[in-house]
């Protein structure tokens, strides 16, 4: 699994939160584009280049999905040549219900990178972000470039990926290491072999300039947007490029810009210890913990030594893929993401620890997003995409691995050795990263909400802190509790502190709290 993976595995799980902004309807395409251009590098396209894109009129139409209207938007393929080839990129809406004044249009992403936000807009957010919020606002979201509908990175067929799957990411000698090494380097050849053209420009810089033009031409001067998980650096991003184009913003489950890929992805692992220990210590107090009595520690021993069994031994699922260590370690991460997971992942664990892997093999394939008929979605392969181009490797070779690996472990006793390993993967990518880590302050934006989770797997709390810090108008809002995200999830107080900012644009007081 890629441990950068930020997006939860299930649309319901999603807790939505994000970028939003105030949204009127502004003078026209030639000052939208100028606004682009301003907010943009020195190498940049022009106004004048960009005019096209900027002016087009979308053609809304009926999609299947009763109340929901989809069109097409046309960008640049590469923004250093925007009188080049296009790609098209898929957009939804819902319009505002009413009743009280509009608000323009709120964009939503649900994070991945990879996650389909036409998805999420129509399964989820579309209709159930709180009521007033709907009734003031049109609900917009567009598939980012590479992603499901707007011409997806495609890297694997079923089978192959369902073998990419089960490959061991816990090496123990030179030959589990070349296959492993093979593996990734197969990955990587396949995405090249299959989606050559757009592989080179599905950056987070891209897609953030693709929203400003799906801003400009709905007709809205700020970009209204709600961002999770990794839609909340999307969203930062967007508000360093374009400061004066964003209003209220809200990124829920934050990422730090400024953090290498190595720390990045050591972080994650010990935030991902941490909502283990959380479900440890819940299971450890019920008569039917899977992984016995005791201290949630104990827990953790029995655990991986329950993985160790695996690695040596899989067990039957009643399908041709037995449950190995490598997809059992994605079923329980993927019950991380929250709590509500916790009892199906006891289930699960039981039933596996008697030798049915059936169940823990289901948490697995809801984290891959793969289909009962063999099928995946291109989450993984967008994924791989986006974070392999947004930033350079976290390690380059297998001796460098070797060596972080004790920091990982320590990080994560259980699950620290594989995701020091899965941390390899963009070594043999095909296309050179484009960014790097920095810090983004996004001077001149107004007020940004920041949100974090204590017990976030994904998103440490500790990268909200940083970003909210960093941001030269951030206000942390924190949420005491488990799971990823926190918006929609339960909370009252996070919920009414963001409907209070995004409906009158009342930022939370600086160092709210809820529980």
């Amino acid at each position: 699994m890629d441990p950068r993976r930020l997006l939860q595995p299930s649309a319901v799980a999603f807790a939505t939160l994000g970028l939003l902004v105030s949204g009127c309807t502004d003078g026209g395409a030639s000052s939208m584009a100028s606004a682009a251009a301003s907010g943009s590098s020195a190498s940049s396209p022009s106004a004048k280049e960009l005019q096209p894109y900027y002016g087009q009129r979308l053609s809304w139409r009926a999609c299947g999905v009763p109340g929901f209207e989809c069109a097409t938007l046309r960008a640049p393929l590469d923004y250093a040549d925007p009188g080049g080839e296009q790609i098209k990129l898929a957009v939804s809406r819902v319009k505002a219900t009413g009743p009280g004044k509009r608000l323009g249009s709120l964009l939503v992403n649900p994070g991945g990178p990879g996650g389909s936000a036409v998805g999420y807009l129509q399964q989820y957010a579309g209709i159930g972000y709180p009521a007033p919020v709907r009734a003031r606002y049109d609900m917009v979201a567009v598939d980012p470039r590479g992603v499901a509908r707007s011409e997806p990175v495609q890297c694997l067929t079923g089978p192959q990926m369902d073998a990419y799957t089960q490959v061991d990411q816990t090496p123990d000698d030179t030959r589990e290491t070349d296959r492993l090494t093979t593996a990734f380097k197969d990955f990587a050849a396949g995405c090249k072999t299959r989606s050559a053209r757009v592989l080179p420009h599905v950056s987070t810089v891209e897609t953030a300039r693709d929203m400003d033009i799906l801003r400009g031409v709905l007709g809205d001067r700020r970009l209204n947007y709600v961002g999770a998980s990794y839609g909340t650096f999307l969203g930062a991003t967007y508000a360093e490029l374009f400061p004066d184009r964003a209003g209220r913003l809200v990124l829920d489950g934050a990422m730090d810009p400024s953090l290498p890929t190595a720390e990045l992805n050591r972080d994650q692992t010990a935030g991902f210890e941490t909502a283990f220990q959380a479900f440890a210590a819940d299971c450890v107090a019920r008569p039917d913990c899977p992984l016995g009595t005791g201290t949630p520690g104990q827990a953790a021993t029995r655990l991986k030594t329950f993985f160790a069994e695996l690695d040596r031994r899989p067990v039957a699922t009643g399908e041709a893929r037995p449950l190995g260590e490598a997809l059992a370690t994605t079923g329980v991460l993927a019950a991380m993401y929250d709590e509500g997971a916790w009892p199906q992942l006891r289930d699960a664990l039981a039933q596996a620890m008697r030798g049915d892997g059936a169940a823990l093999l289901g948490l697995a394939d809801s984290y891959y997003e793969r289909d009962a008929d063999g099928s995946y979605s291109n989450l993984m392969y967008a994924n791989a995409a986006v974070n392999c181009l947004d930033q350079p490797p976290a390690y380059r070779t297998t001796e460098a691995v070797a060596k972080a690996a004790p920091s990982f472990e320590k990080a994560s006793p259980v699950f620290g050795k594989g995701l020091a390993w899965a941390s390899l993967s963009c070594a043999y990518w095909p296309v050179k990263a484009t960014g790097s880590p920095h810090r983004i302050t996004a001077e001149g934006a107004p007020p940004i909400v920041v949100v974090g989770t204590t017990r976030d797997p994904a998103t440490p709390y500790k990268w909200a802190r940083s970003l909210a810090s960093q941001l030269s108008s951030g206000t942390l809002l924190t949420y005491d509790g488990d799971g990823h995200t926190a918006y929609g999830r339960g909370s009252d107080c996070i919920d009414t502190a963001i409907n209070t900012y995004l409906l009158d644009g009342t930022a939370p007081t600086p160092g709210k709290r809820c529980t």
